[in-house]
């Protein structure tokens, strides 16, 4: 009867209507995504409070909006094949068993993801280190990040995420069992592609709708164009850049930046919107770093010179 039914049906209104039904959840899921980010109280844990059931639900509702899209290509791929066999009357195993096992390998990622951010909070809780130099270990997770657009393997997972046809050659099987198997191997491959780029989400910011509209964009262009590969390099450029300019001016992470702000710039009332609070914050702690070393090989003489016997303020604390 499947069989039957498919056939009937054109193969570019199959496409279309598998199309747009990837389209239509991935719309629908940031829809959701957006409105969490404007509803969602400003916690500054790693889970952001959230029971794992929630925080879980949250990760596979981020997963369709951004890997959906990005997956359309592979996804349609084995909904054509599937619906050629159909019309030979050999198998036809539904699109759904091989989309759903994809994203059921996203949602076990996003089970350990979460068990990763409840030990960082636990960790963060035990010591005062660790919230101290937060943004500049978050720093250097983007430099890891930018590291591993770099490394063979991301480049073996890129070349089976950007070739739909090259993974249906090395990977095809046959039967439900087969297509469930064929979701998880492709699950696979783009996990290894992009899971740095989802780990970048706790420093940068896990509902900060920007973040992930360019983390989307990025993933897109990677697999999706023709120049996939030189994006990646370059966004491994930038990653390494903006890790290593976190490292040492922490105010640049937009998590630190939202906290510093708002302490810094609590009761002032309007004349400067957050683009000029971001800068303002930025120079302040770049002004500061800069400064340091002046400041600190002055302060003895400063001291020795000082006619009144009173030990002065450092001249970094004066200024």
């Amino acid at each position: 009867m499947a069989e039957t039914t498919l056939a009937a049906y054109p193969l570019p209104r199959e496409r279309n209507l598998i199309l747009g039904s990837l389209l239509i959840l991935a719309a629908a899921a940031w829809g959701l995504l957006i409105w969490q980010a404007a509803v969602a109280d400003e916690e500054m844990s790693l889970t952001m409070g959230m029971s794992a059931p929630l925080w879980i639900a949250l990760w596979i509702v981020m997963m369709v909006a951004i890997m959906f899209p990005t997956a359309a290509p592979m996804i349609m791929m084995f909904a054509r094949i599937h619906a050629k066999r159909a019309e030979r009357g050999q198998t036809f195993v539904p699109t759904w068993i091989f989309a759903g096992s994809y994203l059921l390998l996203w949602s076990v990622a996003g089970i350990v993801a979460y068990g990763a951010a409840v030990a960082g909070d636990k960790l963060a809780d035990q010591s005062m280190w660790v919230m101290d130099n937060a943004a500049r270990i978050g720093g250097g997770v983007l430099i890891a990040a930018g590291l591993y657009q770099l490394s063979p393997f991301k480049n073996v997972c890129l070349n089976n995420c950007r070739s739909p046809m090259s993974f249906i050659l090395n990977s095809w099987r046959n039967g439900y069992g087969g297509s469930f198997r064929m979701g998880l191997e492709h699950g696979a491959y783009c996990l290894g592609c992009c899971w740095l780029l989802f780990l970048i989400l706790f420093p940068l910011g896990m509902m900060s709708i920007a973040v992930l509209a360019l983390i989307t964009l990025l993933i897109f262009a990677e697999k999706s164009t023709a120049f996939g590969r030189q994006i990646a390099v370059l966004a491994a450029v930038a990653l390494i850049v903006y890790g290593t300019v976190v490292i040492f001016v922490p105010d640049a992470l937009p998590t630190m930046m939202d906290e510093s702000t708002g302490m810094e710039m609590g009761g002032t009332e309007g004349g400067m919107d957050t683009n000029g609070m971001w800068i303002g914050a930025l120079l302040r702690r770049l002004g500061r770093f800069q400064s340091t070393g002046t400041a600190s090989g002055r302060q003895s003489s400063i001291r020795q010179c000082d006619p009144s016997g009173v030990e002065r303020a450092p001249l970094q604390s004066r200024r």
